[in-house]
């Protein structure tokens, strides 16, 4: 069997998370995190192992997720913003990011990681 992939994910809304938590399980991804803060995302994206990330652009009380990004590009992790507003000015300054609109399904996130992963 082959090691599942491991996905970090980043969201302050413990429900959304957790959702997505268990929509990567039953997908095969191996969860890193999740992450609440922008502290705590960092730590992880740091210091994990990671094959991919899916990230909240908007972590709550005009904190934003583009530093756990920038890192991750640094490091050639590639990753997912998840929003529910689209395509904005933060979204297109971090370029090859792909977009994941909120609401999602399993499916679209399934899409999404493989449209990524290749």
């Amino acid at each position: 069997m082959s090691e599942r992939k491991r996905v970090l994910v980043v969201d302050d809304e413990m429900l959304v998370a957790m959702m997505l938590e268990d929509m990567l399980d039953d997908l095969g991804y191996q969860v890193v995190g999740p992450a609440g803060s922008l502290k705590q995302a960092m730590d992880l994206a740091e210091s994990e192992t990671l094959d991919c990330a899916i990230l909240d652009l908007n972590l709550g009380q005009g904190v934003v997720s583009t530093p756990v990004a920038e890192l991750l590009r640094a490091r050639g992790v590639p990753f997912l913003l998840a929003t529910g507003y689209g395509a904005n000015a933060e979204t297109d300054r971090l370029g090859h990011a792909g977009l994941l609109p909120k609401p999602f399904s399993t499916s679209d996130v399934e899409a999404a990681l493989k449209s990524m992963l290749g």
